[in-house]
């Protein structure tokens, strides 16, 4: 290898699939600013802690619980300039002991990495879905201009 090849990836001689990227947050009540701060914010954490190029999604489902009904929260997704990515919203479906005013998100990511080195991204009142992930849940404050969502 000459000075000028670039070093491969550790993951280089993998293949590239199809890796689902989940995610939760919650937002305090039904307000269409809210709820696209909180996917936003979301998202952008899903996208920075896994390193992820936005031409590397094939598609994300963003789903709410039925007290949610403001917004789409797919918009926030157009907002952050994901223009080219297949977006689906749905409900997700009521269980007596859910989380209120929950939304989550399942991201298809095509990824060279394996399931384990996915880091899944639950913050908010969301952070207890997914206590195996507790680790992960330690997501520092960003300034919520960073999220450019112009509502």
């Amino acid at each position: 290898m000459t000075d000028t090849e670039a070093t491969p990836s550790p993951t280089s001689d993998r293949p590239v699939l199809c890796r689902g990227v989940r995610g939760a947050t919650t937002v305090d009540s039904d307000q269409r600013d809210d709820v696209l701060i909180a996917t936003g914010e979301l998202l952008w954490y899903m996208v920075e802690k896994n390193q992820i190029k936005v031409d590397d999604l094939a598609s994300a489902y963003l789903t709410t619980t039925r007290d949610i009904v403001s917004e789409y929260p797919a918009l926030a997704a157009r907002k952050l300039g994901w223009h080219d990515v297949a977006l689906l919203c749905g409900h997700e479906m009521e269980v007596a002991s859910g989380v209120p005013f929950c939304i989550r998100v399942l991201l298809h990511w095509n990824t060279s990495l394996a399931p384990s080195e996915i880091q899944h991204i639950y913050i908010r009142g969301a952070q207890h879905l997914r206590p195996d992930k507790e680790a992960l849940l330690d997501v520092p404050e960003v300034p919520i201009h960073r999220f450019d969502l112009q509502i």
